[in-house]
């Protein structure tokens, strides 16, 4: 998005959030969630996801609760009813061992986009400075 006004971030920088299908990498950012929390449920991981968000788009619960499901149809998390504390009952999720091996993919794959993304930044800059233009910052 070019700079103005963003609604969910205001005005004055450029940000991702109307950029169309940037890909928002939910999955990755829920894999490392539910490491750093040990198990957690779809509320609490939608209170947090700012934190560990890759992107400035908003993560929609429903693409948050569609990706818990299919990482547990693959086998990547667990899941179990917490009926003991007070309240409705909430399915609870935890990172398997298959799960962690697919954060560490994850997280190759991500070096390897960083730099791929690096050269691309760096060849706009560069183009820009050449045509005279003002440096993206």
């Amino acid at each position: 998005m070019a700079k103005g006004f963003c609604p969910r971030h205001g005005g004055g920088h450029a940000c991702s959030c109307a950029m169309g299908n940037l890909f928002r990498f939910i999955e990755p950012v829920l894999l490392l969630m539910l490491r750093d929390k040990g198990h957690s449920y779809g509320y609490e991981l939608s209170e947090h996801l700012d934190e560990y968000a890759l992107t400035d788009a908003q993560i929609e619960p429903a693409a948050l609760y569609r990706t818990l499901r299919t990482l547990k149809e693959n086998g990547h998390v667990t899941s179990s009813w917490d009926t003991e504390n007070p309240g409705p009952a909430r399915r609870v999720y935890s990172l398997t061992k298959l799960g962690e091996l697919h954060l560490q993919e994850w997280s190759e794959v991500m070096t390897r986009l960083a730099g791929t993304m690096k050269a691309f930044t760096v060849r706009v800059q560069k183009s820009s400075v050449d045509a005279g233009g003002p440096l993206l910052r």
